[in-house]
């Protein structure tokens, strides 16, 4: 299978760089047609020619994509001067001199302006994301569980599920805003652990930040939702989550197992 590769430094942490790219903002004016404004693992994406393509990776190393005939993977490398972003595109060739030709003079170029748009488009969402407004979550875990609260509204998001939280108020540091929100929404104290996944993007100045959290005191309870419940780590791709939480279900099976 052929393949082109192509690299950048992108000045941004390695969070907010995977957020960006869960963005279909990025692809969509390429001509792929995408089921939602985010991407989720086991997503379908349509293209011109016949493509069609599943999401087989969506978290902070990068995202990947595969169809019968074309593969992108877009991987993500920490560095001490931002985070290296590594594209691949790979596509089966038609056969004989033809096939060859095609693969020289068309796939690659194309394949090659392609990636050196979507890399300045990137860039410039990162830029965006790493000054935006955030929305902090917590991914409380105990005993192997994680717990998550069922939305009362608006009527959009009734009966859906999501994480506790809310929004940073203006001086507020996320983990304070964290265990404000714990102790508004559930009733009870958490200890703040570290972020998991990446920063999602809730509207082009809004990200969504999920942090790692412990119960320090009291019972969840639902104090501005319908319910709550505790998952397991095989439950959880099965919860009719909000779009923002369901992209991080990955990370969140992770941080369980």
């Amino acid at each position: 299978m052929p393949e082109l590769r192509a690299s950048a430094l992108v000045d941004a942490p390695v969070a907010a760089v995977a957020g960006a790219l869960l963005d279909t903002a990025l692809i969509s004016g390429f001509g792929v047609q995408v089921p939602g404004p985010l991407l989720c693992l086991g997503d379908v994406l349509t293209g011109p020619f016949g493509v069609r393509m599943t999401v087989t990776r969506a978290d902070l190393s990068g995202v990947s994509a595969a169809g019968d005939f074309l593969e992108l993977h877009t991987d993500l490398v920490v560095t001490g001067a931002g985070t290296l972003v590594v594209d691949r595109v790979g596509w089966k060739s038609v056969r004989g001199v033809a096939g060859r030709f095609a693969d020289a003079t068309v796939a690659r170029g194309i394949a090659l302006r392609v990636l050196r748009k979507r890399s300045a488009l990137l860039a410039a969402r990162c830029a965006e994301l790493r000054e935006a407004r955030v929305v902090v979550g917590a991914a409380i875990v105990r005993d192997g569980r994680l717990l998550a609260q069922q939305r009362s509204f608006p009527e959009s998001h009734a009966g859906r599920w999501e994480l506790p939280g809310g929004r940073v108020e203006t001086g507020e540091k996320p983990e304070d805003a964290l265990v404000r929100e714990c102790v508004e929404e559930l009733g009870v104290t958490v200890a703040v652990g570290a972020q998991v996944g990446p920063d999602v993007p809730l509207r082009r100045d809004l990200v969504l930040r999920i942090f790692a959290a412990e119960l320090a005191g009291g019972e969840p309870e639902a104090l501005e939702h319908n319910a709550v419940r505790w998952c397991t780590a095989d439950e959880l791709a099965g919860v009719d989550w909000l779009p923002a939480d369901r992209v991080l279900v990955p990370a969140l099976q992770q941080l369980l197992n």
